[in-house]
C-alpha cells in the first residue's frame, strides 16, 4: 500500500547499500524482485536478513546464457534496476544498460558503487571506511587521537544506499515525463561528501576547525556530548540554545557563573568536569526521570536492545516484530498511501516462470 505501489524493480544481490536500497524502495510499496546465483547463502549466516525483507527473489545462473536471457526478460518489463557490482560486470554478462535501450527506453539503472563508475579509483575494491576517508568525513569523526569510523551508517547507508534511492525515485519520475530512463551513478565517496555540505561551508566560513574535538558538533563542546553515570551507563545532552543550557545548569544546580559559556577552551575543560561530575551522582535511569521531556536536550544512550521498548518508540510504532524479527519500521510515514511489511520468504526462491507471467515477460 505504499506510495510506489505498481513500480517494478528488479535487484541484483548483493552486499551492504544496494540491498538496504532494495528494502528501502519495497518497504515504500515498490514490487522488488531480488536475482540472486543459486544456492546462494547469507554471508552473515543470517536466517532472516532484514536487508531482503519485503521482496521475492529468483535464482538464475548468470553464467549460463538461458538464465542471462531470462534476466533480460524481467528487466525488459521492470521500471527500474540496482545494482552493486564493479564497474563493467553487468555489461559483461550481456545485463547493462546499453542491452536495454531498445527493448525498455525508460529503463532507471541504478548503479550503487563505492568509488563511482568512473575515475581512477573506480576498480579498486574498497569498504565504507575507504569511501568516508576519502570524502573527508572520517578525518572529522573520533577523538582527538585518531579518527573512528562511525559503523557504516555515514557510507554504505547514509552516502550509498540512500543517495540511490533518491536517485532512483528522481529518474522514476523523469522517466514518467520524458518517456526516456537513464543511468544512476551513485558513489558512496560522492553521496558521502554531499552529506558534508554543512560542515564544509562551516569550514568555508572559518567556523570549523580541523581536527577533531574541536568544534562543537564534534566534542569540544562541555553541552553537547555524552556523559557517563553512576551504573556505567550515559545520557546524551545537547542544549545548544543559550536558554536550553541555562535551564540544564539550573537543573543540575550547578553554578551559573562557573558554567558560562564562552570562547576559553580551558573553562570548557572545567565545565565538561563538572557536568561529569554532577551526572556520576545518579543512574542513567534517574536522570531520564528528571530529564527526558524536558528542554534540555536530553536523551538516555540506549543499548540496540533497549531501544524499542522505549515509550516514545513504542508509542510511534518505530520498531515492528516482523516474520518473529524485531526490526525497524518503514519510515519515512505517510498519511495515506501507508507503506505495510509483507510476508516473502526469504529461504524459498520463487519460479521465474511465475514472475514472468505476472510481469508479461517472455523468455
Amino acid at each position: 500500500m505504499g506510495p510506489l505501489k505498481g513500480v517494478r524493480i528488479v535487484e541484483m544481490a548483493g552486499l551492504g547499500p544496494a540491498p538496504f536500497c532494495g528494502m528501502l524502495l519495497a518497504d515504500m510499496g515498490a514490487e522488488v524482485i531480488r536475482i540472486d546465483r543459486p544456492g546462494a547463502e547469507n554471508l552473515l549466516g543470517l536466517k532472516y536478513d532484514i536487508l531482503n525483507r519485503g521482496r521475492s527473489f529468483i535464482e538464475l545462473a548468470l553464467k549460463n546464457p538461458a538464465d542471462v536471457e531470462k534476466a533480460k526478460a524481467l528487466i525488459a518489463r521492470a521500471d527500474g534496476l540496482i545494482e552493486g557490482f564493479r564497474p563493467g560486470v553487468m555489461e559483461r554478462l550481456g545485463l547493462g544498460p546499453d542491452a536495454f535501450e531498445t527493448v525498455n527506453p525508460k529503463l532507471v539503472y541504478g548503479r550503487m558503487t563505492g568509488w563511482g563508475q568512473t575515475g581512477p579509483l573506480a576498480q579498486a575494491a574498497g569498504h565504507d571506511i575507504n569511501y568516508i576517508a576519502l570524502s573527508g568525513a572520517l578525518a572529522a569523526i573520533g577523538t582527538d587521537e585518531q579518527p573512528v569510523p562511525p559503523l557504516n551508517l555515514v557510507g554504505d547507508f547514509g552516502g550509498g544506499a540512500l543517495y540511490l534511492a533518491f536517485g532512483m525515485v528522481c529518474g522514476l519520475l523523469e522517466a514518467r515525463a520524458s518517456g526516456q530512463g537513464q543511468v544512476i551513478d551513485a558513489a558512496i565517496t560522492d553521496g558521502t561528501a554531499h552529506l558534508m555540505a554543512m560542515i564544509y561551508s562551516l569550514q568555508h566560513a572559518g567556523a570549523w576547525k580541523p581536527g577533531r574535538g574541536l568544534n562543537v558538533l564534534d566534542g569540544s563542546a562541555s553541552f553537547y556530548g555524552t556523559y557517563r553515570c553512576k551504573d556505567d551507563r550515559f545520557v546524551a545532552i545537547g542544549p545548544i540554545e543559550p536558554k536550553f543550557y541555562a535551564l540544564l545548569v539550573e537543573t543540575l544546580g550547578l553554578d551559573p557563573a562557573a558554567m558560562k559559556r564562552g570562547s576559553d577552551p580551558a573553562a570548557a575543560v572545567r565545565q565538561k568536569k563538572m557536568l561529569a561530575d554532577a551526572f556520576l551522582t545518579r543512574t542513567r535511569d534517574e536522570w531520564t526521570a528528571l530529564l527526558e521531556g524536558t528542554d534540555v536536550c536530553f536523551a538516555p544512550v540506549l543499548e540496540i536492545g533497549e531501544a524499542p521498548d522505549h515509550p516514545h518508540n513504542a508509542a510511534r510504532g518505530i520498531f515492528v516484530e516482523h516474520q518473529g524479527v524485531m526490526q525497524p519500521a518503514p519510515a519515512p510515514r505517510f498519511s495515506r498511501t501507508v507503506p505495510e511489511l509483507s510476508d516473502h520468504s526469504q529461504s524459498e526462491p520463487c519460479d521465474w516462470a511465475d514472475i514472468a507471467r505476472a510481469w508479461g515477460a517472455s523468455a
